[in-house]
């Protein structure tokens, strides 16, 4: 018999053909759909009232934020738009223990705000260089905001001279070129941060693969992204009335709902993943 008839026994598994977990790029993505951003912000408000305490205690630290701003704009108004950056670059961080609450919530466990307070600490590498690179864009943001300055104005304006003139329309074209300036911007970190800052906290992801993952799940989902980012926007700018006390509560509402968006966005990556 010929021996190349033979049948060949089957090759052992090498340790490279072991299935391997999915990276974080190559995770489906959600199709959302338009009333979502309203259910995560349903889902937020009912984690609020479940751990009302440690809401508090966050939204008290928005609304600190919020006078720093309002001392800012009456000392410099020229860096206001920039700070308004720093803003956005501290609200995801500091939602960090609103995350680990709704993730202990969803896991029937109590959460502590002891513990959220920490949540940082495991992956405090990757938080620390994906806040270098919102930090990169808030620089930028903070020199185009006084580029635009220096251009209209040759004197810069008191606060309540500048404040009346923007009530009154002049310098429109200020006012429009500032504002687009500041929505560019606004809108990198909001694509960048909307899914990740989460996404490393649940899942231990790298830096690069989370912000990505973020770009990818805005891409996909480009309508609904922007209904949850102007929703957010609306309801932080609500809420600086009167003396930025609707921080309080709506600071944590979307703290939550955020983390609730993020887990709505992206799929686990195994069966049972992390909640």
């Amino acid at each position: 018999m010929n021996a190349a008839a033979d049948p060949q026994p089957p090759e052992a598994p090498s340790a490279g053909d072991a299935p391997r977990a999915p990276s974080a790029l190559e995770l489906p993505i959600a199709d959302l759909r338009p009333g979502d951003p309203l259910r995560w912000l349903r889902a937020g408000w009912g984690d609020f009232l479940r751990c009302p305490g440690i809401g508090l205690f966050y939204g008290a630290c928005f609304c600190a934020m919020g006078h720093a701003l309002l001392g800012v704009f009456r000392a410099a108004p020229a860096y206001v738009l920039a700070l308004s950056a720093g803003f956005l670059l501290m609200g995801p961080f500091l939602c960090l223990g609103l995350y680990d609450a709704s993730r202990a919530l969803q896991r029937g466990e109590k959460p502590s705000l002891g513990r959220s307070l920490g949540a940082w600490r495991p992956t405090k590498g990757t938080m620390a260089l994906f806040a270098g690179v919102l930090l990169v864009l808030e620089m930028l943001w903070g020199r185009a905001s006084l580029v635009v300055f220096a251009v209209s104005f040759t004197t810069l304006p008191d606060t309540q001279n500048l404040v009346a003139q923007m009530l009154r329309g002049q310098h429109l074209e200020f006012l429009i070129t500032w504002t687009l300036v500041g929505a560019v911007f606004a809108g990198l970190i909001f694509v960048t941060s909307v899914v990740s800052i989460p996404m490393i906290l649940d899942r231990g992801t790298d830096a690069i693969s989370a912000g990505l993952t973020s770009i990818r799940a805005c891409l996909q989902n480009p309508g609904v992204m922007l209904f949850w980012g102007l929703l957010v926007s609306a309801l932080v700018a609500l809420s600086m009335l009167p003396w930025f006390l609707g921080l309080l509560v709506s600071g944590p509402v979307i703290g939550h709902a955020s983390w609730h968006a993020y887990r709505a966005t992206v799929a686990p990556d195994r069966p049972g993943g992390a909640s």
